[in-house]
């Protein structure tokens, strides 16, 4: 892939992730009002654990993102794919490594502001992203790698880590 291509896709890969963690993020503070309705709060000990996990699932979606572009030559936008099968970085041990990374920053934002519906829209997006990985995107790859992606499938585990002995 040419420079001027790699660069262009990197720019598209980085406004659709933008575009997408905006969308969440104004999702994330719409529905924080609602947490009065609950009456109850996450205890204090939530607020460190979520920059962790946030910062981590942050990373992982980042390296998502790079992963996409340098070796599938594409985005992470599903009417933007990668051309190429990706399963290394992080795709070496989970399918779905950029919603495990989106569920981490949402969950973690959540704790860290101690929000209950914060983390109840954390579960909404696991739900809404595992429901999209079923119904399209699994199809799709099947339809679009064959049988690479058949075998990736029975190696790699959906939303677990896959653990393998070295060697």
């Amino acid at each position: 892939m040419s420079v001027g291509l790699q660069l262009w896709t990197a720019m598209r890969a980085a406004f659709y992730a933008t575009t997408f963690v905006l969308l969440w993020a104004w999702l994330a503070l719409s529905v924080r009002p609602l947490d009065d309705r609950f009456g109850w709060s996450l205890p204090a000990w939530a607020p460190p654990l979520g920059v962790v996990l946030a910062a981590a699932g942050g990373a992982l979606a980042l390296a998502c993102v790079v992963v996409f572009v340098s070796a599938g030559r594409g985005t992470p936008a599903p009417f933007d794919p990668p051309r190429e099968f990706v399963a290394v970085g992080p795709y070496r041990t989970v399918r779905n490594p950029m919603y495990v990374g989106g569920l981490a920053v949402l969950l973690g934002s959540g704790l860290i502001l101690r929000s209950v519906a914060i983390v109840g829209l954390a579960l909404v997006f696991w739900g809404v992203a595992h429901l999209f990985v079923l119904l399209y995107e699994e199809p799709t790859l099947e339809r679009t790698f064959g049988h690479s992606y058949l075998a990736y499938k029975e190696r790699v585990h959906r939303w677990w880590l896959t653990w393998r002995r070295p060697g």
